[in-house]
């Protein structure tokens, strides 16, 4: 199994749209081949700070999801949002 954690910052103004699109998104992984769970988590003190973590049970699962029409169209909506730059990581 794997573990993808990301960390994203986003502009406090866009806090609403991003919970918004991954709301819509949520479900669709969920639904990926090989996805066994997505959550998002928030910062308690910073909440422009937002952690997605998904359970994948092969790293090829995973691989496929971040090449699919679903991520590609889903992270040009999320990334113009971002105060910096994303970072992620894959643990098993």
């Amino acid at each position: 199994m794997i573990v993808r954690l990301v960390k994203m910052v986003f502009n406090e103004s866009e806090i609403d749209n991003f919970k918004s699109i991954f709301e819509s998104a949520q479900l669709k992984i969920a639904k990926m081949q090989g996805c066994l769970k997505v959550d998002l988590r928030q910062e308690i003190d910073k909440p422009e700070i937002f952690f997605t973590i998904s359970h994948w049970e092969s790293e090829n699962d995973l691989e496929n999801y971040r090449k699919s029409e679903l991520f590609i169209n889903t992270w040009k909506l999320v990334k113009p949002l971002f105060k910096e730059k994303a970072e992620a990581w894959s643990l098993s």
